[in-house]
Parts: structure tokens; sequence; C-alpha cells
């Protein structure tokens, strides 16, 4: 099968070639010139602008965006918009918000042309691995484009699947990473106690090795945990800064609007912005409040 690729950084590039791999045919577009030299070192076809990936691509089309999602998505899924025509699909594979997607695909439906939202896990090592993908969209669109999340997915029948109508693959996906968030939080807050409990030197490599096998707390995670501690074992090299992409601050304000308590993934929301702050004027102000009230001692700069 033929398919349109739009964004051909890292994952999209690994994604075309593990498509390529399974048999299909890729066309890619990205305006940094770098990124399609390395989809044609890999056996693509690159072209330089939207208008040429869309005369490359026989129809019906098929075309996957791995684009940041908001503006960008916005402003690329208006551009196919005027380009594209009946019986086309868009495919979302990054990380739009749901909601985005309900909007997208009224605004493409006008023109007969389909939507599929395909919320992707997997990162860096989906090349080797494969992918876990949640796909929301039409039944028999996403049955057109079957071969393509199978090409994709760790094998033909596991690790991916329709989940529900346009919006429901980027749901499921924001809160699988909602859920991240908090098994991450857990490892790395059971790790620093470790650290911290100097009487035993614990070595913390071992420790998360002993646990990959046998383990009830055993998970792709804490392989990744394992590896990091083996590189760098007093994590010197890396700041204590934690980024989010948007998904566990979307998830949790779901729940608010669901009513359903969800503290474990807040929390670790709430962790991550917490780490940005290094210089915290809300710590400070509880250390002179307990100087006041209690004449607790003060720790000065």
């Amino acid at each position: 099968m033929q398919l349109g690729m739009i964004g051909l950084g890292k994952m999209g590039n690994f994604m075309a070639q593990r498509l390529m791999k399974g048999g299909h045919d890729v066309i890619g577009f990205d305006p940094n010139e770098k990124a399609r030299e390395a989809l044609a070192d890999a056996g693509g076809k690159p072209v330089d602008s939207l208008d040429k990936l869309v005369e490359a691509l026989q129809p019906p089309r098929a075309v996957w965006m791995m684009v940041p999602a908001g503006r960008i998505v916005d402003e690329t899924v208006a551009s196919l918009n005027g380009k594209l025509a009946k019986g086309d699909v868009v495919i979302d594979g990054g990380n739009s918000n749901y909601k985005d997607d309900q909007r997208h695909a009224g605004s493409l439906s006008a023109k007969g042309i389909d939507y599929v939202d395909c919320g992707t896990s997997g990162g860096v090592w989906g090349l080797k691995e494969g992918y876990s993908m949640m796909v929301g969209g039409n039944e028999k669109v996403v049955e057109r484009l079957k071969t393509i999340f199978e090409a994709l997915a760790p094998a033909k029948n596991r690790g991916w699947g329709r989940v529900g109508p346009v919006g429901a693959g980027h749901f499921v996906k924001m809160v699988h990473n909602g859920i991240e968030y908090g098994m991450m939080q857990a490892y790395a807050e059971g790790f620093s106690i470790f650290k911290h409990k100097e009487e035993f030197k614990l070595d913390l490599e071992q420790i998360a090795e002993i646990w990959r096998y046998g383990s009830v707390v055993r998970s792709w995670l804490l392989d990744l945990t394992a590896d990091a501690l083996q590189r760098d074992p007093e994590m010197k090299e890396v700041a204590p800064y934690v980024v989010d992409s948007g998904e566990g601050r979307w998830t949790v304000a779901e729940a608010i609007d669901l009513d359903v308590p969800a503290p474990i993934i807040t929390a670790s929301l709430i962790e991550r912005l917490r780490s940005r702050d290094t210089d915290s004027f809300a710590d400070k102000l509880l250390s002179a409040m307990r100087n006041e009230f209690g004449g607790h001692a003060m720790k000065k700069e």
C-alpha cells in the first residue's frame, strides 16, 4: 500500500522504515532537508512540499501525520483539506487532543475526506519492537488501512486495535500516558528511598535487575530504569527537570469533568510541575510560616 508521511522526525522516520519493511511504499514530506535525506537513505521517496506529496499519491490517498499537536496539526489539516479529495484519508499518529480530532474530522467530512486518530506508543524503540496503536475512526476506513497498522505493530494480530469512533484513539492514548506518569513516579520515589538509605549502601542497578525477573512490578519501564542506572548510577548527567507532553494534564482535566477521582495521576503531574521550580517561593514561604508560628529552625541561603 502507498502511504504519504508528513513529519519525518526520528519517530516519523522510524515508522516509515518499519512500513517499508512491511512492503509499503512511503512518500514523505518534512520542511527539514536533513529529515528528508534520512528518508531517502532508508529507501523512501521524499518530496519538498505538501503539493508534491499529494500529487505523488495515487487515489484514494492515505496521509499519515507525525507533527506536534496543536497549531501545527491544525494548519496541516487545513492545508490538506484544500488539496485532498473525496475518499482520501488523513491519519493523525501524533499526540493530539481527542477533541481536536473530532473537530478535524468534522471539517474534512464536508469534502468526503475521512479522518483517523491513532494514539501511538513505543517511542524510539518502535522500529525494533513495533508500536502499540490505539485507533479511532470509522470501522470500514480502519479496515481499509489494516495493513498499515499490521506493519507497524509488534505482530499483525497484537499490539493494535480500533478502540472506537474518531477521537477514541487519542482519548485512550491520553489516559495511557496518565497511567505512565503514575508508574514512572512510583519507580522514581521507590529508588529515591533506596538512595537515601545510606547505611545499607544499596546497589540500585542490582535491585532493578532483580526486579526485572519474576517480580510483580516488572515492566518495560523498569527495564529502561535498569538501563539508565547502568549508564549513570548517580544520575550526575541528568538535570532534575521533568517535561510533560500534555496528555497528563488532559487526563487530569478529563477526570475532573467526569467526576472520577485520579489522585495518583494528578499527584504525578504535580510532581513534574514541581521539578521545574528551582527557586520555589512556596517552599520559602512555608519555611517562613513555620518559623513565625513556632519558632522552628529556618534554613537561610
